[in-house]
Parts: C-alpha cells; sequence; structure tokens
C-alpha cells in the first residue's frame, strides 16, 4: 500500500477567495464593528473610532512581523506588558580555578628527556647545522 504524505502543512488553506479563514473572520469583524459604530454615532466620532479599528483590523489580516503573525507580536506584547518584571540578582561565590604550579604540572604531561637523549638531540642538530653550511 502507498500513501500520500501531506506536503505544505504549514501554508494555511485560502477558504475565501485569496483570503484564509483567519483573515476573513478578521476583515468580516473589522467591517461589522466598523458599521456598527457608523451606524450608532455622530459621523465625526465613528471616524475618529472606525480608523484605528480599520488599521487593527488590516493588521491582524495581512501584516506579518519577523515572519509571525500580527496576532502573536500582540499577545507577546500583552503578556510582558502583564507580566512580573522583578530581576533580582544574586551574587554567586566565586569558584577557585587558579590551581598551585604542582596542580597543573600534574595534568599537563611534558616528556622528559634523559640525559644522554638530550646530548644526542644536541649531537645531531649540531652536525645537521654544519653541515648545512
Amino acid at each position: 500500500m502507498r500513501y500520500q504524505v501531506p506536503q505544505f502543512i504549514e501554508v494555511e488553506d485560502k477558504i475565501f477567495g485569496p483570503l484564509t479563514f483567519k483573515q476573513f473572520v478578521y476583515l468580516a469583524g473589522g467591517t461589522g464593528a466598523s458599521f456598527l459604530l457608523w451606524r450608532f454615532l455622530p459621523n465625526f466620532f465613528a471616524l475618529i473610532l472606525i480608523a484605528p479599528i480599520i488599521a487593527l483590523t488590516l493588521a491582524l489580516a495581512f501584516y506579518r512581523m519577523h515572519n509571525k503573525p500580527f496576532i502573536e507580536v500582540i499577545e507577546s506584547a500583552f503578556k510582558y506588558t502583564m507580566g512580573h518584571k522583578l530581576y533580582v540578582w544574586q551574587k554567586e561565590p566565586k569558584k577557585k580555578i587558579a590551581k598551585s604550579a604542582v596542580e597543573i604540572k600534574e595534568q599537563v604531561s611534558v616528556p622528559r628527556l634523559s640525559d644522554s637523549k638530550l646530548e644526542e638531540l644536541s649531537w645531531s642538530l649540531d652536525i645537521n647545522d654544519k653541515l648545512g653550511d
């Protein structure tokens, strides 16, 4: 049996023409609220209140900030504003970093040369130096 694996699962389906369901709901809600304000308030006051509603409606439906929907940005701003902002710094005691020279020498393994090995190395360097002239 073969099954078709769904692709593009992050992309929302276009339901109402070029609009997704969320975009349609935002635009319908903003239009409805604007209509009610226009109908029941004097024109001057209605225009003052309708302008921010239209801006918010368009931002919710179409604007993306840092590739995130605008509703998530509003939610994050609300959580930040309402959340606790008390930051307490607690000084921690310093850990002993410096080690004694003996401890460092024990950790680092340095190859030791015996006197005879040292003499052989010196002799070979002298010979190669004289031959190179």
